[in-house]
């Protein structure tokens, strides 16, 4: 950002900061955070020593605990009433409403495909307020650790349940695929412990985790039990999961109204591709924006869909493109002919990210550049070859699982 030198002047002239312009330089970093691809949970999460003190009221307790009643009748989750998440709800009422009618609008594009996939594998539908908690409903959204997706999948995990990473395609962030890998997981946690609450834990912590505070805790198993004994972002996370249920079921108690979405759900189609081809020519064929294309297939990292046989790689457009594209699908194919025929390089070759490879060691290199030549790190290395130093010789043999070529 580039600033005046008037400016610059108000500034020194001024000395110091009022708080209402504090203010406003905290709302604007907060939304560019809330805004940014670069998400962690603890950027929704709310850890208990940041509510600690935080006693302004935006609803009574006592209406609060009807509500919340209401809702436990409703769920199979724990909602009973509790002073820490009365603190959660409070604090987002007052400090994050701003942002819940844009979650909101994305919610009516994405909620009912969770629907579908939690009914089909029988997880509560509440389930689906979790991708809120993990991601913000944002299919690109990273963590600072690498998890990647709405439902947050690291690179190990997402592999374990089936999502493909390549040099085009990273399926984490394909909001269908991603939300079955999510079910299937979350099916797995709930037949380990029983109970939907724990799960919920054990998605953000990890089953060892939530075992570890159970047997801390002597042998509870409520989640409110067991919650002083579980890592401290998991003690936040399942109470921002709560308050993100109640404000979406009260919301209009609190005057809080949705956006409308660009897109429902239902306005969309997917068509499988026959060729490689990119999102320039299909925007080019059948005027549909890049933008609009981007946002209906988050998956393609290139902004590119890769022909794979046996993948079956498809481009979700809105219905109302749909025949516009079957009736000049040729004329698609024909310009990624052309484009192909004038490009001075080629385009970069498909490679599976899940597939290992056996690479020889050279002069000059060190552990550093070969995990940043991948896209991994320098611990994972060492772990896959067993490897107890740093040390290695020219010509020795690494196994490695890239994430890039």
């Amino acid at each position: 950002m580039i600033i005046s030198n008037d400016a610059i002047n108000t500034v020194e002239d001024k000395a110091v900061f009022t708080d209402a312009e504090l203010k406003s330089i905290d709302s604007l970093w907060s939304v560019s955070k809330f805004n940014s691809p670069l998400i962690d949970t603890l950027e929704y999460v709310i850890a208990d020593k940041d509510i600690i003190g935080n006693t302004s009221q935006i609803l009574t307790t006592n209406l609060l605990k009807k509500r919340l009643s209401v809702l436990n009748n409703t769920t199979p989750f724990n909602l009973a009433y509790n002073p820490a998440l009365e603190k959660v709800i409070q604090s987002y009422l007052k400090h994050r409403s701003r942002f819940y009618p844009a979650l909101m609008a994305k919610a009516k594009y994405y909620f009912p495909m969770f629907e579908q996939y939690l009914d089909q594998y029988d997880i509560p539908l509440e389930m689906k307020y979790l991708a809120i908690v993990e991601s913000a409903l944002r299919p690109k959204a990273r963590s600072r650790v690498g998890a990647s997706g709405m439902w947050q999948f690291m690179y190990g995990t997402g592999k374990q349940f089936d999502l493909k990473l390549s040099s085009y395609v990273d399926e984490r962030f394909d909001p269908v695929k991603s939300t079955v890998a999510a079910c299937k997981y979350l099916s797995q946690l709930y037949n380990i412990f029983g109970d939907w609450d724990l799960a919920l834990a054990a998605y953000n912590s990890g089953p060892g985790n939530v075992s570890k505070a159970i047997k801390r805790s002597g042998g509870f198993k409520n989640y409110w039990n067991i919650r002083p004994y579980l890592p401290s972002e998991t003690a936040g996370y399942v109470p921002a999961f709560y308050a993100t249920m109640y404000i979406f079921n009260y919301a209009n108690e609190h005057n809080i109204y949705p956006e409308l979405p660009k897109f429902f759900n239902f306005q969309t189609d997917t068509i499988r591709v026959k060729r490689t081809i990119s999102f320039a020519q299909i925007s080019k064929v059948i005027q549909v924006d890049e933008e609009t294309l981007t946002f209906l297939n988050p998956a393609y990292k290139l902004n590119i869909i890769p022909y794979i046989k046996g993948r079956n790689y498809a481009v979700r457009l809105p219905t109302s493109k749909v025949i516009d594209f079957l009736e000049k699908e040729k004329d698609v194919y024909a310009l990624a002919d052309a484009d192909d025929a004038k490009r001075e390089r080629p385009l970069p070759k498909y490679f599976e990210m899940d597939k290992r490879i056996r690479y020889k060691v050279k002069s000059g290199d060190y552990l550093g550049k070969i995990a940043n030549k991948f896209g991994v790190n320098v611990s994972s290395i060492k772990r896959w070859n067993s490897l107890k130093n740093s040390n290695l010789k020219i010509g020795q043999r690494l196994y490695i699982y890239p994430k890039r070529i």
